[in-house]
């Protein structure tokens, strides 16, 4: 089930959209996308917070606090039905478009009466939006491109939302009596980015309990079917879940099948039947017509279902049909990178710019994660609304080297080091915000794009490659900016980006964010071929988005990534030494010798 905090956070998103296209007060719609953003990542469910403790959470005021009451109280709020009334629901499905904001989708609407996508997409068609102040071809590129990404992504979501809902029912689940298994299955297992539908498998000798307890969960809108051995329903926010229960020695085989993918299925079926054998999601059988016709051989679990095919167990993550049927056979799958093998995160936030979490907040909740180390990298001034400065950035590295102990002594968190850096916004041209003096004294630096995104391609790709040039840009950040479902990836040439972080030690972000993965699973593949080494990062702004790294996790996993690629795995000597740059800063500005070791 979706958190309170990410429905108020929608909710107040909204109400910022709504504000602007009547014309309100625009410090007014950015007070609550920032309240917004501050709820949807603060780790409290604030369903069970009173006025005065919602009022302690970053840039919520008591208007904010107030209507966050009557949302959890009433299930809506006043203020927003009114404002929604005011907008006509032509308008409120054209501002779905992920390019296309909410004052353009209100003009189009006075303007050229269109009142739907389909509306829109004719009206393109014909060049009518060039008759529009503000609008122009590249306008109408970009909106024909945001209707792209809303259709195909249809009723899918992010892997975050999916992830969080179906870890709910297992849990709901397991509290059954006679549960002996139970876990997510599907495109989930699979940790792919988007979800259609969510598969949830469990292993009980009597079914019925289970599924009367799956359609009776809080969140259950409605049912769509209800059997003996599959029951599937539709939630209150409109995704799928499909409930199978397996007597439990046919755990293993059920399992194999229900998680896919349909090709990878298909490869192992067909090495079934080269064996004389017969796989279902009951088990690994005896085919042809002998006396052992039709008997199962195993089916109790997933290792044994693959050892009798001749095969290891192969990971969830490798198993979309590009060869891992092949390498296993040849006993060449690589060992994957696990959560296990991060030892720190090179990419956070705090409340200095526009994390909701304070600075002692960030270390406390990383050291509960048991990393080695932790790497603090908030917003450069170049992003003016994070209001950075010279004198903020220094005090700061200040409380962290004091937080860290002076040569390591007397550290709060002993068995983690502190590393201080920054998110640097590589600008038009590919420079950055400090100059190198002043980039010398940080132990790191994370450079990437926030702007311009529809610079051509040739000028974004020399722009991304003069940053990794930089003697001090160690990792470049969410490396394609896309938004999933949102905002495209940048046209740039990647093996030519891809060939200068090789050439130049710098690492590319996996970035756990759900709404980011960037870089996808298929360009992680493609660096990899170039040397690139990468970096998996939660890009987090609060201590819940810590969490986030389990996704790039993920997403590495399903390149094939070992955890040497990922430099994050490595011992803390060797990432400086990677984090050095030699390469580039022989005969340039050297470390200052105060630069921790």
């Amino acid at each position: 089930m979706a958190r309170p905090n990410k429905e108020v956070e929608a909710l107040l998103q909204e109400y910022a959209d709504l504000v602007s296209i009547t014309g309100g007060d625009a410090y007014r719609a950015r007070a609550y996308e920032k309240a917004a953003r501050a709820i949807g990542g603060y780790p409290t469910d604030v369903s069970r917070l009173d006025a005065k403790r919602l009022r302690e959470i970053p840039n919520v005021g008591k208007s904010i606090a107030d209507k966050v009451e009557e949302y959890v109280r009433t299930g809506q709020v006043a203020a927003v039905e009114d404002v929604r009334a005011q907008i006509p629901a032509g308008v409120r499905e054209l501002i779905a478009i992920p390019t296309l904001g909410p004052k353009k989708a209100m003009a189009l609407y006075q303007e050229l009466h269109i009142r739907s996508v389909d509306e829109l997409a004719d009206a393109i068609a014909a060049h009518k939006l060039r008759e529009l102040k503000g609008f122009g071809p590249k306008t109408e590129e970009n909106i024909l491109h945001g209707i792209t990404l809303m259709h195909s992504a249809g009723d899918r979501v992010q892997i975050g939302v999916a992830m969080e809902l179906a870890e709910d029912i297992v849990t709901a689940m397991e509290k059954v009596t006679g549960c002996e298994q139970c876990t997510y299955a599907g495109s989930l297992r699979r940790m792919k980015e988007t979800i259609g539908d969510i598969d949830i498998l469990v292993a009980a000798e009597d079914s019925a309990p289970f599924m009367d307890a799956f359609t009776r969960l809080p969140y259950a809108g409605e049912v769509i079917a209800h059997g003996e051995k599959k029951t599937s329903l539709r939630t209150h926010r409109g995704l799928s879940v499909d409930l199978r229960v397996v007597p439990p020695d046919s755990w293993g085989a059920a399992l194999q099948y229900f998680t896919g993918s349909k090709a990878h299925n298909i490869r192992t079926r067909e090495l079934a039947v080269h064996q004389k054998l017969k796989l279902s999601e009951y088990g690994l059988f005896h085919a042809g017509s002998g006396s052992e016709s039709g008997q199962k051989i195993v089916s109790t679990t997933e290792e044994e279902v693959y050892a009798r095919l001749g095969l290891p167990w192969i990971p969830p993550t490798l198993r979309e049909d590009r060869g891992e049927i092949a390498a296993g056979l040849r006993g060449e799958l690589p060992e994957l990178v696990t959560d296990a093998d991060i030892r720190g995160d090179l990419h956070t936030h705090t409340d200095l710019t526009d994390g909701m979490g304070t600075l002692e907040q960030m270390i406390a909740a990383a050291a509960g994660r048991g990393y080695a180390y932790y790497a603090i990298t908030d917003h450069a001034p170049d992003l003016s609304m994070q209001r950075m400065t010279d004198e903020k950035i220094l005090q700061q590295q200040q409380a962290i080297q004091r937080l860290d102990g002076l040569n390591g002594l007397a550290r709060p968190h002993k068995r983690m080091r502190l590393l201080h850096g920054t998110e640097l916004n590589i600008g038009p041209e590919g420079g950055v915000d400090w100059p190198e003096e002043f980039l010398a004294g940080f132990d790191l630096c994370v450079a990437s794009i926030h702007s311009h995104f529809n610079q051509d391609r040739d000028t974004l790709t020399r722009r991304l490659i003069r940053a990794c040039e930089h003697p001090y840009v160690n990792i470049i950040g969410h490396p394609t900016a896309r938004h999933i479902g949102k905002r495209p990836p940048v046209d740039i040439d990647l093996d030519a980006l891809f060939a200068a972080c090789a050439r130049t030690g710098t690492a590319l972000e996996i970035n756990g964010q759900p709404e980011r993965l960037d870089l996808s699973d298929e360009n992680i593949t493609r660096a990899k071929r170039h040397g690139v080494k990468f970096a998996i990062n939660s890009d987090a702004h609060s201590t819940l988005h810590l969490g986030y790294v389990r996704y790039g996790v993920g997403t590495a996993q399903r390149a094939w990534l070992a955890a040497d690629d990922v430099i994050n795995t490595w011992p803390l000597g060797r990432l400086r030494q990677f984090l050095r740059k030699d390469c580039l800063r022989e005969g340039r500005t050297s470390r200052p010798a105060g630069g921790k070791e």
